[in-house]
């Protein structure tokens, strides 16, 4: 099954003598449950990307089709409701909120939709993320892993459609970039979880099924990964 359909998808800034191609016709889609990295230089056009399949930008033309919604026909009020809902955004620096405890954090999408948390899933997600003992701290009282093992919980809360991560393992030292890679991964083998990563780290590009590789804003590059290269 497809949980997304990216089609002929661009995005020029500017125009005449300033005119900039960040993406040029794109075309991909995605089956549900897989984990596909998008790598590519500074300025190759993927985090463009990542923007539109997030709903934070639109395209000059092209479509973005997420679980069989084509969010380029939502309004802005129908389409933050989606993207509340079928989409998880991790970022490079956690986009925490810095006077709410981890709990309130992890909880805020839910609350943002007006429902009420479901105590098991809470519970459940805070131990898989190790995070029992610090749910009434504030960002400022973690790590930089625990941080952004705030942030993942925070995307998975509304159990969405996808999730999509920018750079999550730029900020971090080693040991925790493993973590969160591990995390990832977990989520998406036990959970179904689909997953795409923008990425400059290798470790996270050999984790995924699949990669993408982007360059002046077009694809040169889409392989699946064999058992081989696991």
């Amino acid at each position: 099954m497809k949980i997304l359909e990216v089609k002929n998808l661009s995005k020029i800034y500017g125009k005449d003598e300033t005119k900039v191609v960040a993406l040029d016709n794109v075309s991909f889609s995605v089956k549900q449950g897989e984990f596909v990295a998008i790598i590519g230089p500074s300025g190759s056009g993927k985090s463009t990307l990542l923007h539109i399949l997030g709903g934070v930008d639109v395209p000059t033309k092209g479509s973005v089709i997420i679980n069989g919604t084509d969010i380029s026909t939502l309004d802005e009020t129908n389409l933050a409701i989606f993207r509340r809902r079928q989409i998880g955004l991790i970022y490079q620096f956690y986009n925490l909120i810095p006077i709410l405890t981890v709990e309130e954090n992890l909880t805020l999408p839910l609350l943002l939709d007006g429902r009420k948390p479901n105590q098991k899933i809470i519970d459940s997600l805070v131990k898989t993320l190790g995070l029992e003992n610090r749910l009434k701290h504030l960002p400022s009282q973690l790590s930089g892993g625990q941080q952004q093992r705030v942030s993942i919980g925070r995307a998975l809360m509304n159990n969405p459609a996808l999730m999509l991560a920018d750079e999550p393992t730029g900020n971090l030292d080693s040991e925790n970039t493993k973590e969160i890679i591990s995390l990832l991964k977990k989520f998406n083998k036990e959970n179904n979880q689909t997953l795409i990563v923008i990425t400059h780290d290798e470790r996270i590009a050999l984790a995924g099924d699949r990669v993408i590789a982007i360059e002046d804003g077009r694809i040169t590059r889409d392989e699946v990964k064999t058992d081989e290269y696991r």
